[in-house]
């Protein structure tokens, strides 16, 4: 079975997923180009149940009703996304992968409220 791991920018908390992804999207909304200080944010989303924390659990935080995001409580590096919308999935940011060219996006989420200047 597949594995992939990544973790914060100070290697505190660390993550493993088992399996291939769901998805690998880029997300134009506004919320996460605020989360991540992005022009959009690339995700990759797996099951909740394929994935377990290694080093440190993150800290989470309610980012808006139903959403619930982690970051490290050390460094600050935002890592997940998790919604009401998508139960039981977990969604990365795909530069905490420590092999983030394992991935490629097969399209993009919330084009509408892009910028305008981006060409996907």
């Amino acid at each position: 079975m597949t594995t992939h791991e990544g973790g914060c920018h100070c290697r505190k908390v660390r993550f493993k997923t088992r399996g291939e992804p769901k998805f690998v999207s880029r997300c134009h909304c506004d919320s996460c180009r605020r989360t991540t200080g992005a022009a959009y944010s690339t995700w990759v989303g797996f099951m909740a149940a394929s994935v377990e924390w290694t080093g440190e659990p993150p800290s989470f935080y309610a980012s808006s009703p139903g959403v619930r995001r982690s970051h490290c409580p050390h460094c600050g590096t935002p890592l997940t996304f998790e919604s009401d919308k998508w139960a039981g999935e977990r969604h990365f940011l795909i530069g905490t992968f420590d092999d983030p060219s394992a991935f490629t996006p097969s399209g993009d989420y919330l084009r509408e409220e892009g910028l305008a200047w981006v060409k996907t």
